[in-house]
């Protein structure tokens, strides 16, 4: 028997809305069972724990549970839990003249990066911001409206970009996008207009990123990344490059931060040769052992484009993000954009205002950051104990850390790792085309399982571990 289970809220497709909750929740439940991701003896999580990842009652999953025991799907007992029971097999396709369907399978634990935990998403205090935000919107929020986005979201990301960032960022500068793909197009768009043939990237990062760019008709040249960041000297010995795109604050995947020397050799080099930098800034509120590193933007913001996101702080769904421009490109990014704001809508924007200048937004990172810097300090010690000769890096800031694999045993934990039901990825699905073969290694995003979830994801990666 196993007494693990995982973020019953995204396996089972539950939409914790209307008036069926008890029911679609029984159903899911059955279906689990039936197919088998609930196998005979799963331990099945509290009430109170489902009911908060679910975003439900408490009431109606104790309500569920009870039917189940009663139809003879789930027992509980005293001190043991509520568990699956055992069952008799039904008959098998065979048995019954019909073909095998081949049955999709989620995994059980996922610890893929780029995620935050979205069964932390703050529903109570997001849905308070929400009603403010509408009772007192004006009205020309709900017509078509300036491309730079609602001058209230602006005017709040200023003041805590600037707080938080250590970003310039006048209101007047900013426009917003509905997530960082769509500001890294629209900047794509803006570049080829401006005659840039080429711009350069990270030799390790997200290959979206880089075929955007490359549908947009610009090079991607990759520069090396080592253990202070991207070496930003070699920008000088890239032909054709006009632009560069920096994770400075914590490098995509290797989550080292640019060292102060290499932040000042870009902006030189931006300055010389009329270049541009790109600063996706990802994650960067989410530094465990100091002060988180202040954006790049800073040091020069005529020659930076900052990018931000709600996507790791709040949810990748919320599709909000942001740039902050050099003062010469708004229009012309507006004019990529479109002659309004097609791309986010107000109400969301008008919640995200309200949630930021209330100091909800400020509360919730703070709160994420001591569960992610605790998750991050159970990786450590579980790889110490059961894993000592595994070196784990990356791990001072973000969401997600690397861990060191040997040679030639990258592929075969990570097929191993999909054999056991858990999602990993491996270090060198990120590495660029351009790049020196590197170490083995996997990335693991420590901040992707629900809270409850976390514990058996943990488990389930040091067994998969040569």
């Amino acid at each position: 028997m196993t007494d693990s289970w995982a973020a019953f809220g995204a396996d089972l497709h539950i939409e914790p809305v209307g008036a069926g909750l008890r029911s679609g929740l029984m159903n899911a439940l059955r279906e689990a069972v039936r197919t088998g991701r609930l196998t005979p003896g799963t331990r099945l999580p509290s009430s109170r724990t489902l009911a908060s990842d679910l975003g439900i009652a408490r009431n109606t999953v104790a309500d569920a549970y009870a039917e189940l025991v009663a139809e003879g799907w789930l027992t509980a007992r005293q001190g043991s839990g509520t568990r699956v029971a055992q069952r008799a097999a039904a008959p098998g396709p065979a048995a019954r003249g019909a073909r095998p369907r081949p049955v999709r399978r989620r995994p059980a634990h996922n610890l893929m990066p780029g995620s935050p935990d979205l069964s932390s998403f703050p529903r109570t205090e997001w849905l308070k911001a929400s009603r403010r935000a509408l009772a007192t919107a004006p009205d020309a929020a709900f017509g078509y409206d300036d491309p730079r986005g609602r001058v209230e979201l602006r005017t709040a990301l200023a003041d805590y970009l600037a707080r938080a960032r250590g970003v310039y960022a006048d209101p007047e500068r900013i426009v917003i996008c509905s997530g960082f793909v769509h500001g890294l197009t629209l900047m794509g768009k803006v570049l080829r207009r401006h005659g840039v043939r080429g711009t350069a990237v990270e030799s390790y990062g997200l290959d979206i990123h880089w075929n955007l760019l490359t549908e947009a008709g610009l090079r991607t040249p990759g520069i090396p990344v080592d253990e202070l960041g991207a070496r930003t000297g070699s920008l000088r010995e890239t032909p054709g490059a006009g632009a560069v795109l920096l994770t400075p604050a914590h490098q995509f995947p290797t989550g080292v931060p640019l060292h102060p020397d290499r932040r000042a050799e870009a902006v030189d080099w931006a300055r010389s040769s009329d270049g541009l930098i790109l600063e996706d800034d990802y994650d960067g509120e989410f530094r465990y052992d100091r002060q988180p590193v202040g954006a790049l933007q800073g040091l020069d913001p005529e020659r930076v484009v900052y990018l931000g996101t709600a996507s790791k702080s709040l949810a990748p769904g919320l599709r909000l993000a942001w740039m902050v421009l050099p003062e010469g490109l708004v229009e012309e990014v507006c004019d990529a954009k479109g002659g309004f704001d097609w791309m986010s809508g107000a109400l969301d924007q008008l919640t995200l205002a309200e949630f930021i200048a209330s100091g909800a937004y400020d509360r919730h990172v703070r709160a994420m950051r001591l569960r992610y810097r605790r998750r991050r300090d159970q990786l450590i010690q579980a790889l110490a104990e059961r894993a000592p000769d595994f070196r784990v890096s990356g791990i001072a800031a973000g969401l997600h850390a690397v861990l060191e694999l040997p040679d030639g045993t990258e592929r075969t934990v990570v097929q191993a790792a999909t054999w056991q039901g858990l999602a990993l990825e491996r270090l060198s699905r990120f590495r660029h085309r351009d790049a020196e073969p590197g170490r083995d290694g996997l990335v693991i995003g420590y901040g992707t399982p629900s809270e409850s979830g976390w514990a058996g994801a943990l488990d389930a990666l040091c067994r998969v571990l040569p």
